[in-house]
């Protein structure tokens, strides 16, 4: 089994900066994509960032210029830095980690998901 979990979320004014982090724990001997994704309130889950374990990376438009997805995956941990946070951009961040492999070499069939992290941008 694998365990997410995210830290850094919380409440920042209009154009300012946080950093999301999110580590993967378990039997754990590769991971091929980890991203980010966000949900507000009424609204269907996006994807914000994600990035392979060759360091490729994608981005929503949205936050094209102004988010980053960094990664370390010998700590199987993945980061966003949020710059210049709209109040658009308010929103629960969840952690994915996708491709799964364990130390036996067998492929996880699904992904898996942290537990949230509230992002609150005021205006």
């Amino acid at each position: 089994q694998v365990q997410l979990v995210e830290s850094g979320g919380g409440l920042v004014q209009a154009g300012g900066s946080l950093r999301l982090s999110c580590a993967a724990s378990g039997s754990i001997f590769s991971i091929n994509v980890m991203g980010w994704y966000r949900q507000a309130p009424g609204k269907q889950r996006e994807l914000v960032a994600g990035i392979t374990s060759g360091g490729s990376t994608n981005y929503a438009d949205s936050v094209k210029g102004r988010f980053t997805i960094s990664r370390d995956n010998a700590k199987n941990t993945v980061n966003l830095q949020m710059n210049s946070l709209k109040p658009e951009d308010a929103a629960v961040y969840y952690c994915n980690a996708d491709g799964v492999r364990g130390h036996s070499g067998s492929l996880h069939r699904n992904a898996y998901w942290g537990q949230g992290t509230q992002v609150t941008v005021s205006s």
